[in-house]
């Protein structure tokens, strides 16, 4: 059986299924977390999806994370990144309407990083961004993160079957002449993070604790 959301929150298309979950502290803030590619079983249920949410909640963010259109309960149908793009917008609206004023950390896995980073890079509310196994070999169209003017935190395996560390170093080192950029590579590690699961919900932790410090 499908594990269903805790909410349904209002899309362009009907509603996108979601998860909610605070942390037991202090707030410091918002997540949203999306996920990979859904014609490759790509769902909110994601190990590393759940771990990533894991982290940002650890690190004191009321965090959301939710199945694009046509996955699980959301309503709509998958529309090969542009509709998932209103997804993410959608998802962002009501994060502001909820939690006003509330600052957000977007973290996106995969095809998850693609659309999320795109649309979060530009919105005012967004301050920063968390990208997990950037398949830069997949996407050869990161460029735009040469705009980026918002702290960016890449998560990478060395063996990642989607974006070889060689291409990955290559959008590093161009995002990191224009804004503030950590990347964190685990060795002996492919896409999924088999093995370093833990270790990506800490990474995720300490980076947004560190972040979060310096506006306090």
């Amino acid at each position: 059986m499908y594990p269903k959301g805790n909410l349904f929150i209002k899309a362009s298309h009907g509603k996108l299924e979601a998860i909610l979950k605070e942390p037991k502290g202090e707030t410091k803030g918002i997540g949203l977390v999306c996920h990979p590619h859904p014609l490759g079983g790509g769902t909110m249920h994601n190990k590393v999806v759940f771990r990533a949410a894991s982290g940002l909640i650890d690190a004191g963010l009321i965090t959301l994370r939710f199945n694009f259109s046509g996955v699980g309960n959301s309503t709509g149908e998958h529309d090969d990144g542009n509709g998932e793009k209103q997804d993410v917008i959608d998802a962002i609206a009501y994060l502001i309407e909820n939690y006003p004023g509330q600052p957000i950390t977007l973290a996106g896995f995969s095809f998850g990083s693609r659309v999320g980073t795109e649309i979060g890079m530009d919105h005012e509310s967004v301050v920063r961004l968390i990208s997990i196994g950037t398949p830069v070999d997949k996407y050869t169209d990161y460029g735009f993160l040469e705009n980026l003017r918002k702290p960016i935190f890449f998560v990478h395996g060395d063996q990642d079957e989607f974006g070889s560390v060689e291409n990955l170093s290559e959008l590093i080192s161009k995002v990191s002449a224009v804004t503030d950029t950590s990347y964190k590579i685990f060795e002996n590690c492919g896409h999924f993070f088999e093995g370093h699961l833990t270790q990506l919900r800490e990474a995720i932790n300490d980076w947004v604790l560190e972040k979060t410090a310096e506006v306090d």
